[in-house]
């Protein structure tokens, strides 16, 4: 069944209600919904909690394969939710404590909500594009002009790249109002309230993680007109968050944990096209609503794409070599400072005057505990495994 929701942005005042409750796993057991205290136990159950897209392939292929169970942990079945305030109340209140979430929507929760909670890993790189809708001749950021395009959350790296992309052409985001010719206005939408809104011309387009943009390419009511991973050269869109209680006091239980994420990681990349299998609603599993088609288009998709989306103008940089969608986990401190300062510039609704006092190098080393995957990255045989350079440093590459 396919929630339609639109899904309205976490207010500032629920976020901090939710973090009120959580900031006691700083200094004391976690409670469940049931009351009982299990932050502290060793055997404590991996419970993900995930959103069916894309982005949640490591943490699904982790399940999947039991490779959480090869560590000797517990292990539930994971929980999927249809909006991003749904997994962080779940999140925050401890019904799940292996979660990925929108990577502006880590910092607004550690520095915007006091939430105690770490970026532990990536959980994929690129695998989210801008689609727009085939009714009308749109064929450039400047046809957006006049027009409402969605997106998944205020906090999110899908907000950040479209509105580098509108200011790059001279159009001006807004969060209200009616847009005149030189104004894009943006709207917060649930992934899968996207497609009907695009298709019946409520928005001109959206950008959001995959599959829901190859959804709109299969049905044909929409098609690409940039992959974010095209303008900020592998960029993560959702990280892993746990809880800094558990990183604290169960370091054991959290290296486990990111041991199989990395090897999840590196299974996916060997096996994208049983990946997207994995994923499907025909599987056993039925971890997705989505269909094969879809997913494979992202995960696995045919060598004749490469082409298409060069001579379309959706790839505009070929020599770079990306994946839709591609899985390395270290989280880079250039690439946390990076997005808090594009953070700051960004238009977002509610209160965000918190950024502004934020030093992203601070942030880098404050808000990421990569203590734990870069231990799980060696077993695994180090970056080269991921096509990456040895070292944990790199140059963040932004080319709108």
């Amino acid at each position: 069944m396919t929630d339609n929701r639109i899904v309205m942005p976490l207010s500032r005042r629920r976020f901090l209600q939710l973090s009120t409750a959580a900031a006691a796993a700083s200094t004391a057991p976690l409670i469940g919904v049931s009351g009982q205290a299990f932050a502290n136990e060793p055997d404590m159950p991996v419970k993900v909690g995930y959103m069916p897209i894309t982005d949640a392939t490591p943490l699904l292929v982790a399940h999947h394969n039991k490779l959480w169970e090869k560590q000797g942990l517990k292990v539930e079945t994971p929980r999927m939710f249809r909006g991003w305030e749904q997994i962080v109340e779940a999140f925050l209140s401890g019904q799940v404590n292996v979660v990925h979430m929108l990577s502006p929507m880590t910092v607004y929760a550690r520095y915007g909500s006091k939430s105690p909670s770490k970026v532990v890993a990536w959980n994929h790189t690129d695998g989210s594009s801008l689609a727009v809708t085939v009714a009308h001749p749109i064929n450039s950021l400047k046809d957006l002009a006049g027009t409402t395009v969605a997106i998944p959350f205020w906090y999110s790296i899908h907000n950040i790249v479209l509105q580098l992309l509108l200011r790059k052409e001279g159009v001006e985001p807004i969060s209200d109002g009616t847009p005149s010719k030189s104004q894009v206005k943006l709207v917060v939408m649930a992934p899968s309230d996207m497609l009907p809104a695009l298709a019946t011309g409520r928005v001109s387009g959206y950008i959001v993680a995959e599959p829901f943009v190859a959804l709109a390419e299969v049905k044909k009511v929409g098609k690409v007109l940039r992959f974010t991973g095209d303008v900020w050269k592998n960029h993560a869109c959702c990280v892993v968050q746990m809880h800094e209680y558990d990183l604290d006091k169960r370091p054991e239980w959290s290296q486990k944990v990111l041991n199989g994420l990395v090897e999840a990681q590196v299974w996916t990349r060997d096996n994208r096209d049983q990946a997207a299998h994995v994923l499907s609603q025909q599987s056993g599993n039925r971890y997705t609503p989505h269909r094969y088609e879809p997913l494979a288009k992202v995960l696995a998709p045919a060598a004749s794409d490469t082409q298409f989306y060069q001579d379309s103008g959706a790839v505009l940089h070929d020599e770079w070599h990306s994946h839709r969608i591609d899985f390395q986990p270290y989280p880079y401190p250039s690439y946390t400072e990076k997005l808090v300062e594009l953070m700051k510039q960004t238009v977002v609704k509610g209160n965000s005057d918190f950024l502004q006092k934020l030093d992203p190098a601070f942030v880098a080393k404050d808000l990421v505990d990569d203590r734990f995957v870069k231990h799980a990255i060696e077993r695994v045989g180090g970056m080269s495994v991921f096509d990456q350079p040895e070292g944990y440093q790199r140059e963040e590459v932004i080319s709108a």
